[in-house]
């Protein structure tokens, strides 16, 4: 019983350790990679489902790469599948400013001031990530969507 702190502090050490170890991004494999890149020149050269492809293959080599989930994040956004893009962004700085964007584009505005304000609290208001952010929250949904809202019959 005397080695019963020492141990449950040990395994505590060692489980904090593993957790935190595990979440950094790794290297890719060099198929990964090479998968990515086959991903993005598709999706320049507009073929969206070849580059979904090439990332979903990317996906399965390197299934715990973040980059990854951000590619497939980027083509559901230009899609205009801004709910599923949500769903792929990570807990980077460059996912949550991208997460932001996507709602900024679906209109949830008070959404993305708090990615906004989390950005902000994490690598403060000089950062690329919260720059960009802030641009796209000022900017507004897309005229579409404002359009939309209103043609949206009141309710009164």
């Amino acid at each position: 019983m005397r080695f019963a702190p020492a141990a449950a502090a040990l395994s505590l050490f060692l489980a904090t350790t593993a957790s935190v170890t595990s979440a950094q991004d790794k290297v890719p494999d060099p198929r990964a990679a090479s998968l990515i890149m086959q991903g993005q020149a598709a999706l320049e050269a507009g073929d969206t489902q070849g580059s979904i492809d090439a990332f979903e293959a990317a996906l399965a080599v390197a299934p715990a790469y973040t980059p990854v989930f951000l590619e497939l994040a980027e083509v559901a956004r230009r899609e205009g599948l801004q709910g599923k893009a949500i769903k792929y962004y990570r807990g980077n700085f460059a996912a949550i400013s991208g997460e932001g964007a996507a709602l900024v584009e679906k209109g949830a505005l008070e959404k993305a001031k708090r990615n906004l304000a989390r950005l902000q609290s994490l690598c403060g208001d000089a950062c690329p990530e919260t720059l960009s952010l802030a641009t796209s929250i000022e900017a507004g949904p897309p005229a579409r969507l404002a359009a939309e809202t209103a043609e949206a019959p009141s309710s009164n």
